[in-house]
């Protein structure tokens, strides 16, 4: 598991990188073609969100599978280490219900119903753009399962408090 984790974590930065690229070249080329063509490129906005949506997302899934999200946790630190590792699988756990529940089943029902709507200023549909709800979703539920085998068995810290002040 943990060699499909480092396998996921590469590709998602790969990815998170050309997507970041793509959407700075296209809204580069989108100030470019009004400002200095003053001919407004109409493709270059739709694509641009799609790049955002795909990058937030698939940004997020890799974020929580650094275990690099934000979490309020001063009063768990000061709890005992059992408690601590208790409330950390708790949130896995949580974290591994809104994955399932919101974004993969969720996002499939959305792209269902979007899949046949099509785009104005790109040949493509609607449904590709909530199609990375449910592969966001299958990543952070895949992120939570193995942070929660992680934290149960005592591979991983509940809290990593060498992260939190290497931030502050």
């Amino acid at each position: 598991m943990t060699a499909v984790k480092n396998v996921l974590d590469r590709v998602l930065g790969w990815c998170c990188i050309v997507l970041f690229a793509a959407l700075v070249l296209d809204v580069g080329w989108q100030v470019f073609a009004r400002q200095v063509l003053n001919s407004p490129s109409g493709w270059s906005e739709e694509l641009a969100k799609y790049l955002f949506i795909w990058l937030g997302l698939l940004g997020g899934a890799w974020v929580f599978g650094e275990r690099g999200h934000v979490a309020a946790d001063l009063a768990v630190q000061r709890m005992p280490e059992k408690v601590q590792r208790v409330t950390a699988v708790l949130v896995q756990l949580a974290t591994l219900t809104f994955a399932a529940l919101t974004l993969i089943w969720g996002g499939y029902q959305v792209v269902h119903l979007t899949w046949d709507q099509t785009l104005t200023g790109l040949p493509l549909n609607v449904g590709w753009m909530y199609l990375a709800l449910p592969i966001s979703g299958v990543i952070t539920a895949f992120y939570a399962v193995y942070h929660t085998i992680s934290i149960s068995k005592g591979d991983e810290v509940p809290i990593d408090l060498e992260a939190e002040t290497a931030l502050s």
